[in-house]
């Protein structure tokens, strides 16, 4: 018969033992003494019966079924953490917190001047933007670290974890170069044009790069002369050095007054701008947020 007088104490140390790595350090951060941690670890231990922890000389590691356990630990005391905000910020929003993550491209052009008018209104707010990658962002997002993820199509997340993705916009993709580049674009018209220039695209297997890879070939285009960055601040940085032509969203290339759009004949790759939340846990500066700022 499994008991239900859970001490909560026992599973705060584990996390903590877990997160810091050693006993010694767990014990400073919670300002308690080691023996006060070891106990603690060893009576959890004894209770579950199983060994959770491998004991070294640098520190302490996990046990397999100390993976196992800090999942579900993890989860319930990032569930708390929420709770505890969802309870401290008011509908005035005098006091709270809002944490975004988004890559730093969509940013700068689709929610900078957005956070920047949220801030004036409720400057009480704490906000922290986060960066990264999709598959990161969404791990944090699971973790609740951020509130809720602003990101380029594809998404690729399990729809049973009641996550909701709302598509909020379409952009462009553009070849751009360095005006008054040194590069020969007078007959720079079609896709073709490109084949012997020095192009700056994103990495491959990169979504936006297979989207452009499939229209080259189905235009029978083939490219030789390539740079490959991973991230649009890079690309616009190399084409400002004029190192070749780059490949960027056009809403990127309309911040910055040196750089030049080339349009060409066929129509390039559109990629759509998505939301990415739980709903169950979105605390009131979120909601906010959402339904004033992104959802109008």
């Amino acid at each position: 018969m499994y008991k239900t007088n859970i001490n909560l104490n026992l599973y705060k140390t584990f996390y903590d033992v877990a997160k810091c790595g050693s006993f010694s350090k767990a014990a400073e951060e919670g300002y308690t003494s080691q023996p006060a941690i070891s106990k603690s670890i060893k009576k959890l231990e004894e209770e579950l019966g199983v060994k959770l922890f491998y004991r070294e000389n640098s520190g302490v590691r996990l046990t397999d079924r100390g993976k196992e356990l800090l999942y579900f630990v993890e989860k319930s005391y990032n569930n708390l953490v929420v709770a505890e905000r969802n309870m401290l910020e008011t509908d005035a929003l005098e006091r709270g917190k809002l944490s975004i993550g988004m890559p730093s491209n969509v940013g700068s052009f689709f929610l900078f001047d957005k956070i920047i008018d949220f801030h004036k209104h409720f400057p009480k707010i704490e906000i922290t933007i986060i960066t990264g990658s999709t598959s990161n962002l969404l791990n944090l997002l699971d973790t609740h670290k951020v509130d809720f993820v602003i990101d380029t199509s594809p998404i690729n997340v399990d729809l049973n974890k009641d996550i909701t993705v709302s598509k909020l916009a379409e952009v462009n993709y553009k070849f751009i170069v360095k005006k008054d580049t040194k590069i020969d674009i007078s007959k720079v018209n079609r896709l073709k044009d490109l084949e012997k220039l020095p192009l700056i695209l994103p990495i491959s297997s990169t979504a936006n790069r297979n989207d452009l890879d499939a229209l080259l070939r189905e235009n029978n285009v083939t490219i030789e002369n390539v740079l490959n960055i991973h991230t649009s601040e890079m690309i616009i940085a190399a084409v400002k050095r004029d190192l070749g032509i780059g490949y960027v969203i056009e809403n990127l290339a309309f911040q910055d007054s040196d750089i030049e759009v080339l349009n060409l004949e066929e129509t390039l790759p559109k990629v759509g701008i998505n939301i990415v939340y739980n709903k169950h846990y979105l605390t009131t500066a979120p909601k906010r947020f959402i339904k004033d700022y992104i959802e109008m």
